[in-house]
Parts: C-alpha cells; structure tokens; sequence
C-alpha cells in the first residue's frame, strides 16, 4: 500500500462516537469508514456493546460505512426506567429503525452477534423488511435451549463487582472464554470497554442488569420461527463449534427452511465467535463484499 493509501486507510480506521434520540431513550453509536460508503450495522449481544466489534470494524471500514450501536441499557446508551416495557425486541427494533432514519440509510447491511442476530431476524422479517439487504446471524437461532438461556440470565442478571481492573479482567477472560482464541492485548480491551464503576469505587460491567426482564415479560422473544420462514434475503449464519445457544439441529434447519441460511463452523469456539481473527474477519469480509 502507498503512504498515500495507508494515510486514507487510517484515517477511515478512527472511530466517531455519536448519539441519537431513539423511542425517546438515548443511543450511542460509534461509526468507521467513509459517510458515503455502503452502510453496515453491528449489533452486539445481551450483556455487551457495539465496542466489540471494534477489531472486525477497523479491519473492514475503508470501504463501508459501519455502524456499532450499544442498545439501550448497555455502554453509554441510556438505561430504560420501564425495563419490563423497554427491554424486548419490540421496541428494539423501533429503534433500529429510528436510528437508521436518522441517519438517512433507506438500505444496509446487518451482522448481528446472538441477541443482535436475533433482533436482525426479527426486523428483517417485520418493521424493517426490504431495507435489510444481507443477513450475517452470529451463533443464534429462531429457537433457543432452556439450559444455555438459563446459563446467560445466571451471570448477566447478576454481574459481580471488583475492587481492581485486572479482577474484572480475570472474570471477562472466564466468562467469555467460548468467545474463543484472544490475544492479551484484546482481552484487556475487551475488559476496558465492558466495565463501569459503581458509586462505592468498585468495577462492574457496563449494563444495566435489568436487561434479563426480557426473558420473564417477554418469553416469546426468541421463539420466532415463522419470523424466520418469512425472510427472503442472503444470510450466513456462524455457529461456535461447541455453542450451547445454536444447537447444531437447529443450524441444519435453518438451513433448510425460509432463507436457506449458508452455515459456517467456527473451529475453537462456542457462543458466540468473537469475529476478532484474521480468519473470521475473512468469513465476515467475504460475505457482505458478495452480491446481495
């Protein structure tokens, strides 16, 4: 690459952070890549933030415009003060939508990390039909097993408190371990942009804790199958080799009803990918410079 082209790449590599006003709670995003360039959405899963997509993002922007909301309740978008109401894919999608016509994207393109995939499914097949050209759905599924759900509201309905970082780094390093092969400068990263303090001085991760309402006021959420059948567009559904949220029965069916997902394993994995290697930021790369 000429100086040249590595000053316009780096320049295109630096994260913008902006908000907006969406359903009237207020949306954190942070965007890379030229303004004009095709757009892509990153949504994150339950307990995290669009801060994770910070390595497939800087990898991919020079050509695409990519934008990484944190939802409501998570990073530095504002909690709800109605978590039973708020706290579900309908409104989520509302705000999907709000934000993308704030910022003026008729179409684009979605990837989706576990809750995030499954909110892409959902607005794919409802408000936001027809403006989503392609699908990547990260380790997720129309269906999802009792145990691995009970296994997510136990750690994110509960997040513990650390007097130092590095404890919190520990922690983030074991609970996301099936994120998969991480260098030392990632997880560290990674602990960095998922915690907040406490009013006592101790470090917690940067959610609102009330965001497992979902499961008890809204059990439907993730039951969503004719949802699924619904969509005509190309997906690329990843599945972790050892996930225990996107059953390998479930990944077969889906592809082979409605959109005919396209399924790729992700060796050393299990829910979800972390879409931080050189080889997964590939898979991720090649899908969406494909013909929608």
């Amino acid at each position: 690459m000429s100086d040249r082209g590595a000053r316009r790449a780096q320049a295109f590599a630096q994260m913008r952070s902006s908000y907006a006003v969406c359903c009237g709670l207020e949306v954190h995003f942070a965007e890379w890549g030229p303004a004009d360039a095709p757009p892509l959405f990153m949504w994150h899963g339950l307990a995290r933030s669009g801060r994770d997509f910070d390595s497939v993002a800087m990898a991919l922007c020079e050509s695409r415009r990519i934008i990484c909301p944190d939802q409501i309740g998570r990073g530095l978008s504002q909690w709800s003060p109605a978590p039973e109401r708020d706290y579900c894919f309908g409104v989520y999608t509302r705000i999907a939508q709000d934000l993308a016509d704030a910022l003026g994207l008729a179409e684009f393109d979605w990837l989706g990390t576990s809750m995030g995939g499954a909110l892409g499914m959902v607005a794919a097949a409802t408000n936001l039909k027809g403006r989503i050209r392609r699908l990547l759905v990260n380790d997720i599924g129309p269906t999802l097993p009792i145990p691995a759900v009970d296994r997510i509201r136990a750690y994110a309905g509960s997040p513990p408190a650390f007097a130092r970082s590095t404890e919190f780094e520990k922690w983030i390093r074991l609970v996301y371990e099936p994120f998969g092969r991480h260098t030392d400068a990632q997880w560290r990263h990674l602990a960095e942009t998922s915690c907040r303090r406490l009013p006592d001085g101790r470090i917690t991760a940067h959610y609102d804790p009330r965001i497992v309402a979902q499961f008890e006021s809204h059990p439907g959420d993730y039951e969503f199958w004719d949802l699924y059948d619904a969509l005509d567009l190309p997906l690329l559904l990843l599945r972790g080799e050892t996930s225990d949220l996107l059953l390998p029965e479930v990944a077969d069916e889906m592809s082979r009803r409605g959109p005919k997902a396209r399924v790729v394993e992700i060796a050393g994995c299990g829910h979800a990918p972390g879409l931080n290697t050189p080889e997964q930021i590939g898979i991720v790369g090649g899908f969406f410079d494909s013909r929608p």
